[in-house]
Order: C-alpha cells, then structure tokens, then sequence
C-alpha cells in the first residue's frame, strides 16, 4: 500500500494521455451538424452605438444567423454581473453592472461584443464577420487607474454618481495606527504598482452550445475550472432551472481563475444553439483572449510603514487603487479583498490601517489570476520592508527576523482577522537562507563583478489562505468492486486523478489502479464548486476522508453478515474486515460486491449499492507559508537581467504527492518571474486601445529564463483539519515577483537606485541605470 499512499511520488496518472496527444479538449470536440461562430468586437474602448447592419454578412455564403444586441433584448436574455457585491459580505454598496452577451447602445472597451456570427463553416462566418457594419459615435475612454481616480475624468458609466468609483473596503483601526506612527522612529513611505496581466492559458476559451428542443435542455462544453457555477450563472442568464443545463468540462489547458465564471460568449453559443436548432462552436484566437479574457492583477499602492529604533515594525497605512476594467462582474471584488486582508503577512503587525477603491476604465475586466490578491498584498509588503532595510540600513534578511510572528504566538489573529493555527516561520527562513548558502554570496558577487556584471539577492517570505468555501466528494462501489470518486473539484493541471486515488487506496485499500475517477460534468457530479484558491486538497481531500469512513461503516453490517460475524467483532485495516482473533478476512471490493446481489435478504435490509458522499467546509482555512531567495545578475551595458539561483522553502503541512506539489511550485515561481521580468497587458493611456494584443507585444516567460528552481518542503501539519494539509497551488506565484524585484533593486544599489515597477524588462533597467549615473553627474 506505502506504493501508492499518502506522501508517496506517484507519477501523474493523467500525464500518459497527455504526453501522447490523447486529451480531450473542447477544441478536439465536434458535434454532429455543428456550426461555427465568431463574434464581432468594438474597434472602440468607448462609444456610443448608433446602428448595426447585418445585411450583407446575413447574405454572405454560409452564414446561418447574426444576432445582435437588439436581438438580446428581444429574447430577454440576462446578463453577468458581480458576485459577491460588496454589500452582500459586509462592505458599503458598490456599483453593480451587468455585461450584456451583445452590447446594443454602448461599447466599454475594445473588444466588446456587438454581434454573434454563425455559418456553416469558420471561414465562412469570419468573413461574415468582417460584413458588419456598426456605426459608432466615439466617446472620451479611461485607462490609467490614476486618472480614473481624479475628478473629471472620463466616466465609463453615465449612470455611476460617483465617477468611475466601483467599491470601497477597509481594514484596520485608524486611531490605533496614528498613535503608532506619531511614536515611530522611522517611517517610510513607497508607492507600489502590480503589473496587469493577461492570463493566457495554454488552451484559449472555447465553448460548443446543444439546445435540444424535446426536452428543453441546454448542454455546454466549455473549458471550466467551476462546471457547476457556470451552470448557476447560466440559469440566470436564461431565466431557467439549473436542472435545465448540462455542463460538461473536459481537459482543460490551464485555468488560473480565469475559467472560474462563464463569458458572455459561454452563453451566446447556448443562445445562438436553441434559435438555430444545431450544435454552435466557438473558439477564441489568442489575440480575442488576450482582448477580452478578464486580466489579472493591476493596482497601484501608496504605502507607509512605522518602525521603532531596532526596526521593529509597529503600524502600517496603506491606500490602494484596484482595477474592475469596464464589467464588475464575478467574483472581481475578491483580488482586492485579499489583497487587504493579507498585507500583514506573517509578519507581526498590530496597528493597520488600509483600504482600496476599485475603479472602473474602458478595459477589459479584471478578476481573480492565480493568487487573487495574496501575490498582490506579499508584493506590497516585501517591497516595503525591503524599502525600510535600505533606510534605516539593517540587513534585509535581520529586519525580517526581527518581523516575523514567533512560533510562541501561535494561534495569531492578525488584525485583518486571520487565524494562522500553525507555521514555523523563523525555522522555514533560516533554512531558506541556509540551503541556498547565503552566507557565500558575496564570492559570487565578485565573480560576477569581474565579468563585468552586477550580481543582487534577497530574502522574502510570503504567507496565504488555502481553501474556500465548502464541497462534496462522492465514493462508489460498481458491482465489479471497483470504485469511483466523483469530484465536485475540478483538476486542471493539479493532479487530482493521481492524488485524489492515493488518498482512496490509502483508507480503503482498493488497488491503485483500479480507481476512477469522474470530474467537470453536472450530468453526472451532483454538485461541486470546482476548483481555485489552492482549496482542493483542503476540502475535497477531507470531504474524501468523510466519505471513505461512511464506506467503511456502511460495509461492516454487510461483512459481518458475510463473515457470520458480529458488527462488533470486525476490525478494518488494510483494505479488508478481519474477525478479530482470527484469521478471517474479507477485503472491501468483496464486501461491496454482495450490496449488488439481484435478490436476497442482505440487500433487502442493507440496500442495493455501496456508495457515500462526504462534505468538508474551509471554516477556519490553513495558511501555507514559506520562503524564497533569489540570485540574479544584471548587464549595465544592457538591462538584461538573468536569473542565477532560486530557492523555496514552502511549509505545506501534510504533503500528499511531493512530485505534484513540486510541479505547482515551479510552475507557480515561473509565473510569478514572467510578471517581474516581461509581461504586462498595456494600454494607451489617452485612447485606452490594447498596445500588447499578440505574443509578438505581450512578453511571456519562456524556459530559458529560469535556473533550476531548488524546491524544499516543511511538513508543519495544521492543526485545523484532520489531514492536516496546507494548500500550495498558488504560492509559488506569490512569493516570486517581490523576490526578484528586491534581488534587482539590490543588484542596482551601488547606481543609487531605489524603485523600479514591473516588469523590469531590459529598457526598464537600462533606464535606470542611465538617469541614476545622469543624476550622479549633475551632482
């Protein structure tokens, strides 16, 4: 059993299907009759709608349908909005919007959609697409966050009293952190901007619609990380019960929130499906994605931090301005929630005072990207405290020893009410440090320097939640003996097949490779709420830990009965009841084969079939935690910026699959350093037109970028949930852009340099490095 169980790097069951070419993608699925369809999007970030022909693209070969927003409203479809709304979790009312599939009076960005095509074939219907001819009237457009803050600007909503303001939150208590800060020694003050990011998964939205008119049932293949609340938000777009919706979720290349929520084309092929009675399939090019996708990130923070005489920090103020782009809708409001709420870190602060103003811009909107919030609130503070060790001249690895929560103050509620339950902090930086051998760096840095190349490190430590919400997972037996886990998680690159089946194998003793495992279809998972936000192995591992004690305990009466034995007599354990005393065993596959007899009295007392559901809330969640330590060298005849050595130290709890786990953090860490290093989703500032729509303009990491990522795991198991794991999807993401930032920054110390924005592409640094040794000339 130790093979396949809990701990053990199992390779990756999945991986076979995919290595060979053989997913299943939504891309790869085609219906019988099927049409295609391509929407038309604004030219414009900003204008009025002053007609919409659809003459000549109706006329043109092939083509089946063009709908338009008076179409819409003609069938009084609804639309997507914000959940939650600030109002609903506490917080003053925000401004609600609601995206409509196809706009019929205004456009907000570029990219909007106008109208729906659908021909015969692709071809047919992109060129019927290029035969609409919509009239604009073009208004005034906001891009820059800082300019939608100021009084005046350009409104992105007439409606809105109160400009381009979308939602406002705080944290803190404003008397106590005055009173820190009148007694400080030292403040500092930083402004801190994070980057807008596209998410550009590996496999771009794509969705099919099949309305079937004999039973009024819409089913949509969509590549989703959340089927069932695709499903929510579909019924109330169509006015209609769940019950009437099928959602089916295949493989999918890459998710990182951006398919947690339907789009409005997810419901134009329903709609464009149910009027033309055929199946509709729509596939986005990357350019549309990177449009129209919802990005990720983007705010900019105007911070300050109060330190006592030994650097101890004793308050910190924050005021933050988040982007919603033209749509408030879905859970947009989360990114800058968490962004508040973890700006303490794992650091030991009590007075605190931050709040955050969404605004609205004529861009696309913004939601949840991998961390949704948490790489946001470590950036901020690691760029601060960094920011305070160079002023008040303590090394940056001591001014956060001298920061960090001491293991003695466990359980700590900070003061944005977080409970972290456990964690070793001191211990996971220290080993950090020592694993990459901090105390040898400044040979490297010679050698560097002797190649005519500036070296820089740095030390950061990064805390987050793992795990939200509540979930199901369902056992059952087949009557072969085999069983089933049905998911209401989602994987999409996690691993859960592998994982998920160890976990089985482990309680049940059920041979590995006889486990199956069910996911991403509403017709055949009774509810689940998908995965995001690292909760997987939080909820459905525990929810699986309910269910695996259910299928013990319903299978005792039916081996007792079986073994002619008393209940209380049977012990299970490896797999099979054993009579106590003796050498009678059954194992579990027997045991459930006999609740499938067709006649008899054992399935008459104890039921046909053996199966169970099990259910685990993330009330209260874990908090994993961990360390980075980055070694960079920079070019000064050139900006360029390598990346040498980079190390993690993550404290996870209970480790299920190390090699699993091991891949997050790579593929998390890589994220994170294409932020830092090259991407960002630009746009103009005075026409808000996209300025980094392909990937000949929008930078993306690629694997020459990146050193081997030195990977080391801490089981510190949290004490609030019987598997005492900790969740890590996300982390390597969070901890990574203000390690290379900092590491940057250090590397350009001797140029006097004290602030640089990501991404610090090549011009960036190259820039700097000229207007520091201008200002040293001037001087």
């Amino acid at each position: 059993m130790a093979k396949f169980g809990i701990g053990q790097a199992v390779k990756r069951v999945e991986d076979q299907r995919f290595l060979t070419g053989k997913g299943r993608y939504v891309e790869d699925i085609n219906l019988p009759n099927q049409a295609y369809a391509v929407a038309v999007g604004s030219p414009h970030a900003h204008a009025k709608i002053l007609s919409v022909d659809t003459s000549k693209a109706a006329a043109a070969p092939g083509v089946l349908a063009v709908l338009t927003g008076a179409d819409v409203i003609a069938d009084k479809l609804g639309g997507l909005t914000a959940h939650p709304m600030p109002e609903e979790v506490g917080a003053p009312a925000g401004f609600r919007t609601f995206q409509p599939l196809l706009n019929h009076d205004r456009v907000r960005f570029v990219g909007d959609r106008v109208a729906f095509v659908v021909a015969e074939t692709l071809m047919q219907a992109r060129d019927a697409a290029d035969l609409v001819e919509v009239e604009y009237d073009e208004l005034p457009a906001v891009a820059d966050l800082e300019d939608a803050a100021k009084e005046g600007a350009a409104k992105v909503w007439d409606e809105n009293q109160k400009g381009n303001w979308a939602f406002g939150l705080m944290f803190g208590d404003q008397g106590a952190t005055d009173a820190a800060f009148a007694k400080a020694k030292h403040q500092v003050k930083l402004r801190v901007e994070h980057n807008r990011l596209a998410p550009n998964a590996m496999e771009p939205r794509v969705a099919i619609g099949d309305y079937s008119e004999a039973d009024d049932q819409y089913t949509l293949y969509t590549c989703s990380q959340n089927p069932h609340g695709v499903r929510m938000e579909l019924s109330h777009v169509f006015h209609c019960a769940e019950s009437q919706i099928r959602v089916i979720s295949p493989d999918v290349g890459g998710g990182f929130g951006l398919k947690g929520s339907p789009f409005p084309d997810d419901c134009a092929v329903l709609w464009a499906s149910k009027r033309l009675g055929r199946p509709v399939k729509w596939v986005a090019t990357r350019t549309e994605s990177i449009l129209t996708d919802r990005h990720g990130r983007e705010m900019v923070m105007y911070g300050e931090m109060a330190l006592d005489e030994s650097g101890k920090i004793l308050g910190l103020r924050a005021k933050a301005l988040y982007q919603v782009g033209a749509y408030f809708v879905g859970p947009g409001l989360v990114p800058a929630a968490f962004a508040l709420r973890f700006m303490p870190e794992a650091y030991d602060i009590q007075a605190l005072h931050v709040m955050v103003q969404g605004l609205l811009t004529n861009t696309s909107p913004v939601g949840p990207y991998r961390g949704a919030g948490r790489p946001e609130a470590a950036y901020f503070t690691e760029r601060m405290i960094e920011h305070a060790a160079r002023q008040i001249g303590i090394p940056s690895d001591e001014i956060r020893r001298r920061n960090l929560i001491p293991e003695s103050k466990l359980p700590y509620t900070t003061p944005t009410f977080w409970v972290y339950d456990s964690g070793e902090f001191h211990r996971v930086m220290e080993k950090c440090l020592t694993v990459s051998d901090w105390n040898g760096y400044e040979a490297r840095k010679k050698k560097s320097e002797s190649e005519g190349k500036l070296r820089g490190r740095a030390v950061t430590f990064y805390i987050e939640q793992g795990g939200i919400f509540n979930d199901r997972m369902d056992l059952r037996f087949d009557p072969s003996g085999s069983v089933s886990i049905i998911a209401g998680t989602h994987s999409h690159g996690q691993g859960h097949a592998t994982v998920f089946a160890q976990l089985v194998h482990e309680w049940l003793g059920v041979p590995f490779e006889t486990i199956r495992y069910i996911q991403g279809d509403t017709g055949q998972v009774a509810f689940g709420r998908g995965t995001y936000a690292a909760r997987s192995s939080l909820v459905g591992g525990n929810a699986l830990k309910v269910a695996s004690d259910m299928i013990i305990e319903k299978a005792k009466p039916m081996a007792a009965a079986l073994m002619e034995a008393a209940e209380g007599d049977l012990e299970f354990k490896d797999g099979s009841f054993r009579v106590v005393g003796t050498d009678k065993t059954m194992p579990l596959p027997e045991v459930a084969k006999a609740f499938y007899a067709p006649m008899g009295p054992l399935t008459e007392k104890m039921g046909v079939g053996l199966e169970a559901n099990g259910t685990y809330s993330t009330n209260p969640p874990n908090h994993p935690n961990g360390s980075h330590v980055c070694e960079l060298e920079i070019d000064p005849e050139t900006g360029v910026v390598t990346i040498d050595r980079y190390f993690v130290v993550d404290d996870l709890g209970v480790v299920l699959n190390p090699m699993i786990v091991r891949g997050q953090i790579h593929g998390g860490v890589a994220q994170g350093i294409g932020q830092a290093l090259v991407e960002h989703a630009v746009y103009d500032k005075g026409s808000a037109q996209m300025l980094a729509a392909t990937f000949m303009d929008y930078g993306m990491p690629r694997a020459d970028m990146f050193p081997e990522i030195e990977s080391h795991l801490e089981e510190v198991p949290s004490k609030t949930n019987p598997l005492g794991v900790k969740g890590i999807g996300e982390s390597g993401t969070i901890g990574a852009p203000p390690t290379v930032i900092n590491a940057i920054l250090d590397a350009l110390k001797p140029y006097g340099v004290e602030q640089i924005d990501m991404p610090a592409t090549p011009s960036r640094v190259w820039d700097a490095i000229q207007k520091s040794q201008s200002k040293a000339k001037a001087a």
